[in-house]
């Protein structure tokens, strides 16, 4: 039963098979072989539209060199509250822009507010050269909470970034996730909506380690070339990471590994609800579930097998839970067991 962490799930058959595949032979370095360039115009297919792409190691080396791009001197990027950029990246953002300042932006369940966002905005006017300037908008999809922002609240948030001349980014660790959860389209989901680049992440939907930065303003990529040498993340061999996202969209495997992630996520929510012994904080939209517990029960379930995380408590709950509660993350992945979720439930 372990729901620590999609990040803790090995690699999906196919995609280990397509590494050992493409393991022998020669291929050109540094994002120039034959399979980069395939892999570069499925990109293009799959948003439809024209992109630039750039392949990094870790969803943090995708955010920071986004952020890194959309900087300014003095630069401010809004997030929420509880957003991975601001509570779980050590810092590389503010490193990798050479100082940017996070700014969180409240909102429940993980999403920010946009007339939140439009009143922290106003916060910095341009003329008032103490305060920093506004340089981005950063939103997460799925959230942190394992919410998903619908499609009109990413073009609301997009249009308020657009009024003040701020590119939106969109870290996309969990975008299968998400995108599945919401019924659309890449295209639907992103620059339709007014996003400008994207942290488009595989290694948690069953990759081994695929993480893809997408920038939909192709004058940008001549800056993030550099950006991302200078970072160490241009990795020479880099047709094991296209090896890794061929895998992923033949078949739409990614999506089918998504849609089994999020849909062992409602059962674990389903079965939460239904007991006598805890509740859910919030609907998950994705494969995140956040139940509260009592702490004699959690001690139980872990006794048992099961492995899961404590969770800080969000601002939207303090107060909420009782002396012998606890907030706690579940976790779904491609290589969850419908009896795990089954035995985790009838433990609860």
């Amino acid at each position: 039963m372990i729901f620590s962490s999609d990040n803790w799930a090995g690699a999906h058959p196919a995609i280990a098979e397509s590494l050992i595949a493409h393991a022998g032979g020669y291929a050109s370095a540094y994002g120039t072989s034959d399979l980069d360039r395939k892999v570069e115009k499925k990109f293009a297919e799959i948003f439809e539209k024209d992109v630039a792409v750039f392949f990094v190691g870790t969803g943090t080396a995708a955010n920071s060199l986004a952020l890194a791009t959309a900087n300014r001197a003095g630069g401010i990027t809004f997030c929420h509250r509880e957003a991975h950029v601001i509570a779980d990246e050590c810092g590389a953002p503010e490193f990798f822009s050479h100082g940017a300042r996070l700014k969180p932006v409240d909102g429940p369940w993980g999403k920010m507010e946009a007339a939140r966002l439009e009143s922290e905005i106003r916060r910095y006017p341009l003329d008032n050269v103490h305060g920093g300037q506004p340089a981005a908008v950063t939103l997460t999809q799925a959230t942190e909470s394992g919410t998903v922002y619908s499609l009109a609240e990413i073009e609301t948030i997009a249009a308020v970034a657009k009024a003040h001349k701020l590119p939106v980014h969109m870290d996309g660790a969990r975008f299968a996730n998400a995108l599945v959860s919401l019924g659309t389209t890449p295209a639907e989901m992103t620059w339709k909506r007014g996003v400008d680049l994207v942290s488009f992440g595989g290694t948690k939907n069953g990759c081994w380690c695929a993480e893809a930065l997408v920038l939909f303003d192709l004058s940008k990529a001549h800056e993030m070339h550099f950006l991302r040498k200078r970072s160490a993340q241009l990795f020479s061999k880099s047709r094991f990471v296209s090896a890794q996202f061929e895998a992923y969209f033949t078949g739409d495997l990614w999506l089918n590994l998504a849609r089994h992630a999020n849909a062992m996520a409602a059962r674990l929510a389903e079965g939460i609800a239904a007991s006598k012994t805890s509740r859910l904080a919030w609907q998950a939209d994705a494969n995140e579930v956040f139940p509260i517990l009592r702490k004699d029960v959690a001690a139980n379930l872990r006794q048992q097998g099961a492995v899961f995380y404590d969770w800080p408590v969000p601002h939207d709950l303090d107060g909420s839970l009782a002396e012998n509660e606890g907030l706690y993350r579940l976790v779904t992945s491609f290589a969850t067991q419908a009896e795990d979720v089954q035995r985790f439930v009838a433990a609860c």
